[in-house]
């Protein structure tokens, strides 16, 4: 099968496409012929080894100290089962399947546990919407959901809005039913506003941290706020929510409680076979969708990976094997 690997950390260039041997499933696993995966922030972060806020030697302890441990990114994807392996029921060979895989996805074939946080993919869906859910809309849902505890009438702010993460954010939170300010350039805004966004902020025109007290969240996609910052647009008893977290704000999350009650919680989530089942419940209502900023075939990945370095993307990049 064809895959894309990299074999040491580097730009886009590092990324090749290669023949490697299509993996069996073993028992409990099931086959994946993979039609779609995403190019994810992770992916890119991973390649280059950018990993944020002085976290560099974590990052690579994880990654690999000198040279990649996995060669084949490709973290979430869509596809059709093409095999199952011993012991497997429930699933079905034909069945079209979306998820998270683990790594590896940026290839034409993959196998997984049958256990792991994967879900049958919605009729409304096609592969490339798929595949653009489970990383950005699991990680918002995440967020919204079990952190914030996002209520019907409360004031979200969220940077980033119609990145791969943000565009499922503004979605969530206005299926939540809370007042959604975007904040995306003036080419993105109408985009914002059709995902559900109540008011949109140009960033290069209006600084969406400086003005009243007016939020009950600020959820930052994109690492574009500070905790200083974003506590002046709170409201007392107000939470912020830095996707992206390195060593200042894990510092900052040491401070006393301040008396007004506004605060900072950090958080990373992991795949969740809950959350995508929660997501399709959405799909099918028709209130949730995934969105797609490029399809690329697999020899395209460099061209893929300097879109999302770009961080303009709307929506998620996708590779089609």
């Amino acid at each position: 099968m064809k895959a894309i690997a990299y074999t040491r950390y580097g730009g886009p260039d590092v990324l090749k496409l290669i023949e490697m041997p299509t993996p069996a499933p073993k028992a409990g696993e099931i086959q994946v012929n993979v039609t779609a995966s995403a190019v994810t922030t992770a992916d890119w972060r991973l390649r280059a080894s950018a990993f944020p806020g002085g976290l560099w030697l974590a990052g690579r302890i994880y990654a690999g100290l000198f040279k990649p441990r996995k060669p084949v990114l490709g973290l979430t994807f869509a596809g059709t089962i093409s095999a199952l392996g011993d012991g497997v029921t429930g699933w079905q060979v034909g069945q079209r399947v979306y998820g998270f895989s683990g790594g590896g996805a940026h290839a034409e074939t993959l196998t997984i546990p049958k256990d792991k946080a994967i879900a049958p993919t919605p009729d409304q869906l096609t592969d490339a919407e798929a595949a653009a859910l489970p990383f950005g809309a699991v990680c918002a849902y995440s967020f919204l959901h079990e952190i914030a505890d996002l209520k019907a009438g409360q004031r979200i702010l969220i940077i980033g809005a119609t990145g791969g993460v943000g565009a499922n954010a503004v979605q969530i939170a206005h299926r939540i039913g809370a007042h959604v300010t975007a904040v995306c350039s003036t080419a993105n805004h109408e985009l914002a506003r059709e995902l559900g966004a109540d008011a949109v902020i140009d960033y290069h025109k209006t600084d969406p941290l400086k003005g009243p007290e007016a939020y009950d969240v600020v959820f930052d996609c994109v690492g574009a706020s500070t905790y200083s910052r974003a506590i002046e647009v709170l409201r007392p008893g107000g939470l912020y929510l830095p996707l992206n977290f390195g060593i200042q704000q894990l510092l900052d999350n040491l401070r006393p409680k301040r008396k007004d009650g506004k605060h900072m919680r950090l958080h990373v989530n992991g795949d969740n076979k809950e959350y995508l089942l929660a997501l399709n419940k959405m799909v099918e209502a028709g209130a949730l969708r995934g969105v797609v900023d490029s399809t690329h075939p697999l020899p395209e990945a460099p061209k893929a990976h300097t879109r999302v370095a770009s961080r303009h993307a709307r929506g998620t990049v996708i590779l089609c094997p």
